[in-house]
């Protein structure tokens, strides 16, 4: 396996609505005491992202615990915008159109160092995306995958505003999981209970 040719940039999504937790999922506090949005970045960091990027609503309060970070690359949703998290990885994408791009969604609240430098590790030069399989449906896990310089065409042109699609319309390769439940994600207050039991 050959590590990524190109930089390599982290991109948290941060910026659904939330509609089924009932508050900001960015915001929800660990048990290791960070925000969600925070843990995700710290990962993307560990995992040797040159920068990371934080995806926000255009009108989202920057969520808890990036004070120490004054120099905090922000993006943000058009007013009114619809295209879900698809908008934010063009946008971010766009900012630096040379780059990779390891894109996680914050709602992630088992991932693990381990599962992202295996990610990171098995990208092969010529693939356009990189993901994990489902542990639920066996299909792509859109957001927690790679997503390769070269694809920013692509992604900008998509009759697609799923994620998921495109990586399955674009025959991205699989990674089976390493770490059980590593991918679990939290939408629901029942979904966070159960992603923080044993």
């Amino acid at each position: 396996m050959t590590a990524p040719s190109q930089p390599l940039y982290g991109l948290v999504l941060a910026g659904g609505r939330s509609t089924r937790m009932g508050t900001d999922k960015a915001a929800l506090i660990h048990p290791d005491g960070r925000s969600l949005a925070r843990r995700t970045y710290d990962l993307l960091a560990g995992a040797g992202c040159v920068d990371v990027v934080l995806s926000l609503r255009h009108d989202q309060e920057i969520p808890v615990g990036f004070s120490d970070l004054p120099d905090l690359a922000i993006i943000r949703d058009p007013i009114d915008s619809t295209g879900g998290p698809l908008v934010g990885i063009v946008a971010a994408m766009s900012l630096h159109p040379g780059a990779d791009w390891l894109v996680l969604a914050c709602d992630l609240p088992r991932l693990d160092a381990a599962t992202l430098s295996h990610l990171v590790a098995s990208k092969h030069p010529d693939e356009l995306f990189l993901s994990y399989r489902s542990e639920f449906d066996g299909l792509p896990e859109p957001l927690c995958a790679l997503y390769a310089s070269a694809a920013l065409p692509l992604l900008r042109n998509t009759e697609f505003r799923c994620p998921r699609k495109v990586l399955i319309r674009n025959e991205c390769r699989l990674l089976d999981p390493l770490v059980p439940r590593a991918l679990d994600n939290a939408n629901t207050p029942d979904d966070w209970q159960t992603a923080n039991s044993p």
